[in-house]
């Protein structure tokens, strides 16, 4: 007798993931994660992929750390293990502009809060020693701006989002770097979205010795992949001199598990801690993809593209105030103000996946994480016209169609 399953089979549609992120997973990657056979966690392969993967991650970020792999998980695991270096009591000045690095904040107090601190509020915590500096939603963090703080403070640490998609802004990671180096903090970066995005490379900044970043933006993997993060020596004295309170993300254990050893590479890999065939398969082509496309042409790829978007929403009458290449943070045209959530919900049931800011000023955000050809940000366009419409508002489709023909029009005649 067969069993009935009371639910159906999960049918997920085909949609354009045009938001801050995750992003569109190129197919090669789906293909390689498909494809990996059913091979024991210690097979020679996937071993020889892990530490490929490593060699292709520090080429990537630009570092010669060796400390540098991948947390398995999310975005959310790599900078838990990035501020597991920071203890109870432990001096930080945090910069935040928007929600993310909002909830880096939380991470930090509740990292250095005392056990008093955090039973005080668990959820919640307000350290005596953490210094939360609040920059406007909208704006970026400035040179000038870290430098006060950390005059003023002299932390141990001092942490920030390089690049805040709650709000669509780069912060000056140069100006942090040398703030941080005039006043002896040690820089702690969320790089989750600048990765594989931005062309920079983190051996640049002296300043900064710890990196978190996610798979599933710039790195363009499946979201259960990993999350990449580098260390400095100097990160990895500290945390060697005072220990952490966890054991899942702790940076030098969980390196063990990709082969790095007393600062180390181990030639063929190590046991590990069953790292799946398909997620090392998946992560290894994502990063053969950057590599072949470089970094440097991807960058410049997300800063032509985006500049297609920009001008397009502009000429329907919506407001530009973000100045991140790959995503467009806007406010709508007059007529349509108070209705961006409105607007968000409409088009996702159409499996159009922009997004709302998560915190006020409530904004709409368009996204082209691996969306990078004229022919998609034509359809993106296209459809926020149609959407905008929809809702009863007006503009030139003139104007918008001569504003896509006149970028994309002008690369090919310089061309």
């Amino acid at each position: 007798m067969t069993n009935t399953v009371p639910f159906p089979q999960l049918e997920i549609p085909q949609t354009i993931a045009a938001g801050p992120g995750p992003g569109n997973t190129d197919a090669r990657v789906l293909s390689r994660f498909a494809g990996a056979g059913l091979a024991d966690h210690m097979h020679p392969d996937v071993l020889r992929g892990m530490v490929e993967c490593k060699e292709m991650l520090r080429e990537v970020m630009g570092t010669k750390n060796t400390y540098t792999f991948g947390v398995a998980g999310t975005g959310w695991s790599g900078l838990d293990m990035m501020f597991s270096a920071v203890m109870p009591g432990d001096k930080v000045v945090m910069f935040v502009n928007g929600t993310f690095s909002g909830i880096d904040g939380l991470t930090v107090r509740m990292r250095a809060a005392t056990a008093e601190e955090l039973a005080a509020n668990p959820l919640d915590p307000k350290p005596a020693s953490v210094v939360i500096v609040d920059v406007p939603h909208g704006t970026s963090v400035t040179e000038e701006i870290v430098e006060a703080a950390l005059a003023e403070h002299k932390p141990k640490w001092a942490a920030m989002a390089h690049w805040e998609t709650g709000s669509g802004r780069v912060n000056d990671i140069e100006g942090f770097s040398k703030a941080c180096e005039r006043h002896g903090a040690m820089g702690l970066v969320d790089a989750v979205s600048s990765l594989g995005v931005g062309d920079f490379k983190i051996d640049d900044y002296a300043g900064v010795h710890g990196w978190a970043s996610c798979p599933q933006k710039g790195i363009c993997c499946l979201p259960l992949t990993y999350a990449p993060v580098s260390f400095s020596d100097t990160y990895i004295e500290a945390l060697m001199a005072t220990g952490t309170r966890t054991f899942c993300h702790h940076p030098i254990l969980e390196a063990r598990h990709w082969g790095i050893i007393d600062g180390k590479d181990v030639e063929k890999g190590t046991y590990h801690r069953t790292h799946s065939a398909y997620a090392v398969a998946a992560f290894h082509e994502a990063l053969r993809i950057c590599l072949q496309q470089t970094v440097a042409q991807r960058a410049s790829d997300y800063i032509f593209h985006e500049g297609a978007l920009r001008a397009a929403v502009e000429a329907m009458g919506c407001e530009v105030t973000s100045n991140m290449p790959s995503l467009v943070v806007l406010n709508l045209p007059g007529a349509l103000a108070g209705r961006e959530m409105e607007l968000v919900q409409h088009c996702r049931a159409q499996n159009f996946g922009i997004w709302p800011t998560l915190s006020e000023p409530v904004q709409v955000r368009i996204g082209i994480l691996n969306l990078l050809n004229e022919a998609t940000i034509t359809d993106i366009v296209t459809r926020f016209c149609a959407a905008l419409r929809e809702l009863g508002g007006e503009f030139d489709q003139e104007a918008v169609d001569t504003a896509l023909r006149g970028h994309y029009g002008a690369a090919m005649a310089a061309e």
